[in-house]
């Protein structure tokens, strides 16, 4: 069994694969200080609350935009399952190639994610909208290019805002409007908050297509934890919430298969010797 975790700016996401099937999903605030025996002890909870043991996870795999979690969370990892986890970072194996200026500065998550993408939809050009945190776009060609994309703030974070930098406004529950004049504070929040994140979503996917692609057809994935919520909004070809789990696991066979070739070039070297 595999456990996969994306530790992000405000929550760990993980899943467990049985096999190919990612069976179960939880997610745990990643506030800052959070101590590896707080993040062990629950990751041991949560696969022995679904009926496994911590012995039944052979790997780990992590991704992390959030540096100062990603010790915690290896310690975790090795103290209460006795596995160094696979860490998707530069240098790793991925099957793209990366052409921002700096490729160090892409988000583990946005690699996972493309990674994926490309396995489930190959040699198709593609357009991720990640609804995280942030909300974020990458474009990916279909020879694997990944292009660059967009960076947002995300729903949550545009809600907290303004809850916290206005006197007046308060939090409310983030949900779908088709009425863009609110008659309450609470209603004209919701309209701005979902209506404005749909249009700019809207217009920044053609502005992609147009910029990278040169209006070529594209599929366009949603994922992430509000992607669900635009689905009747024709922006998506396909919503797959779960794609950075399967990005992780499919990282992992990636790098355990070019290990394995290098090793067996290591050992033909070997015997010429």
């Amino acid at each position: 069994m595999i456990l996969t975790l994306d530790v992000g700016n405000s929550q760990i996401y993980g899943g467990i694969f049985k096999d190919e099937t990612l069976v179960q999903q939880f997610r745990k605030s990643s506030k800052q200080g959070c101590s590896s025996d707080e993040i062990g002890l629950f990751l041991k909870q949560i696969v022995q609350e679904h009926g496994y043991s911590t012995s039944d996870i052979t790997e780990i795999a992590l991704c992390s935009v959030v540096p100062d979690l990603i010790h915690s969370v290896g310690s975790a990892c090795l103290k209460y399952f006795q596995k160094q986890p696979f860490l998707l970072r530069a240098g790793t194996k991925t099957g793209l190639k990366i052409r921002y200026r700096n490729p160090l500065e892409v988000g583990a998550d946005r690699i996972a994610n493309a990674i994926a993408a490309t396995t489930l939809f190959p040699r198709q050009n593609l357009i991720i909208v990640d609804f995280g945190t942030a909300t974020t776009f990458c474009a990916i060609t279909a020879q694997k290019d990944y292009l660059g994309g967009i960076i947002m703030p995300g729903l949550r974070l545009a809600m907290e805002a303004l809850e916290s930098k206005t006197a007046q406004l308060p939090a409310v529950q983030i949900r779908r409007t088709s009425i863009a004049i609110g008659r309450s504070t609470t209603e004209s929040i919701q309209s701005g908050l979902y209506l404005g994140t749909l249009y700019q979503v809207k217009g920044l996917l053609e502005q992609i297509k147009a910029e990278g692609f040169n209006g070529e057809k594209c599929l366009v994935i949603g994922t992430g934890g509000f992607s669900r919520l635009f689905e009747d909004e024709n922006l998506f070809d396909q919503i797959i919430p779960e794609l950075v789990h399967l990005g992780l696991r499919d990282a992992l066979s990636i790098n355990h298969k070019f290990q394995e070739k290098e090793g067996e070039r290591h050992a033909t070297k070997h015997a010429e010797i």
